[in-house]
């Protein structure tokens, strides 16, 4: 699928914090040639079968390759992600395309890996670039090996460092054991390469699921998963943690939910589990399991937007400041079960939120035509 010509709407300027702000499928599932502008906060719109959910992985496989994780991990059915056309080559080899852009203190910083899916699954090709300039380039060479050849700018007496890398995980990561630092070309390869990691870690990839999250759960580590089934276990922490995100969230959850909230707790139960409650205020506490589908999915993102990296499932970067970091939410089904009032109103938090810095949101949603008018919002509309 590709995106409309006229399928970016309000991207915002630049900031100092990395940011992902450009998603390339070049042959990508049913993509083909798309570049995917993102704002901070950016939905993307199309019908059932157009693409929205593979972006979102794509977005999240990235991440999670930049935070240094094996492709085998990221990929555990790699050959749904190839072309459904695609023909192998000579070899027999099929793959996909996929890249993304950086922005930051460098500049904007390119990213783009070549996988091999068939006839084993490896990174056959990696292009690390600023300015015009390669950074970093990986080329498979020799197929009976499980190495790529690697060539990174160093602009001293010899204009390249050349060098194995595994082909089971990106090399970008990588860059920070392999490269001295000593001349100029190397620290730009090193600032370029800290760049992109750090736009694309802290990623929480969320779909809630409602019929788990009217269960009691055990108690745990407290963090968020991405289909917000432990979400009782989670408010048994952060209703305590800061009383003021905590007024705020119940703001928003009464703005949401049918009939008076007073608070929104969780308590303790036999067997060391914990359920969620709304409490009315009156004496009456309502559990979740009375509430409908689009209060609980309401709910449970607008929980995600007043959180951060220490509550959600996330990998954070952590050998960089929490305040040059950017946690970056997809939002599969954005839009999923929620009436009028309360798609308008998450919208407006989520625009809120996302204007402040920390956050970015790429959601998805069948139609964006509700969102017009919202100021902060990239609308990208993609075609079947």
């Amino acid at each position: 699928m590709a995106a409309s010509p006229a399928s970016t709407e309000s991207v915002a300027p630049p900031t100092g914090r990395p940011r992902v702000t450009e998603l390339r499928l070049s042959a990508f599932a049913g993509h083909r040639r798309a570049v995917l502008r993102l704002g901070p906060l950016t939905l993307l719109a199309g019908p059932s079968g157009c693409g929205k959910t593979s972006a979102l992985r794509a977005y999240d496989a990235l991440a999670r390759l930049g935070g240094g994780a094996e492709l085998g991990a990221v990929f555990p059915d790699a050959p749904a992600c190839v072309p459904e056309r695609a023909r192998p080559d000579a070899q027999r080899r099929r793959g996909f395309r996929i890249g993304c852009t950086a922005d930051g203190a460098e500049g904007p910083v390119h990213l783009d890996v070549a996988v091999q899916v068939e006839p084993e699954l490896r990174v056959v090709g990696e292009r690390l670039s600023a300015d015009g300039v390669v950074l970093l380039e990986t080329a498979l060479r020799d197929p009976g090996r499980r190495a790529v050849q690697a060539a990174w700018h160093t602009a001293g007496s010899a204009p390249v460092t050349r060098a194995p890398l595994p082909d089971d995980r990106l090399g970008t990561p990588l860059l920070p054991l392999r490269v001295a630092g000593k001349t100029d070309g190397q620290r730009r390869v090193l600032a370029a390469a800290e760049q992109m990691v750090v736009a694309l870690r802290s990623v929480f990839a969320c779909d809630p699921r409602p019929g788990r999250m009217r269960e009691p759960v055990p108690t745990g580590s407290g963090r968020l998963l991405g289909g917000c089934d432990n979400l009782a276990d989670v408010l048994w922490r952060t209703r305590t943690e800061c009383a003021r995100r905590h007024a705020q969230f119940v703001a928003a959850v009464r703005t949401g939910c049918a009939g008076p909230v007073a608070d929104v707790l969780a308590e303790p139960g036999a067997g060391g589990v914990v359920r969620a409650l709304l409490d009315r205020g009156d004496g009456v506490r309502t559990g979740l399991a009375r509430l409908g589908y689009g209060e609980l999915r309401y709910l449970a993102l607008a929980l995600v937007l007043f959180t951060g990296p220490g509550v959600l499932e996330v990998d954070p970067a952590g050998e960089v400041p929490a305040a040059l970091q950017t946690l970056t939410v997809l939002a599969d089904g954005f839009d999923r079960g929620l009436d009028v009032r309360q798609r308008a109103e998450l919208l407006r938090l989520a625009a809120r939120m996302c204007d402040r810095g920390h956050i970015r949101l790429v959601g998805a949603v069948a139609d964006a035509s509700w969102a017009a008018g919202t100021d902060g919002v990239t609308v990208v509309h993609l075609d079947p």
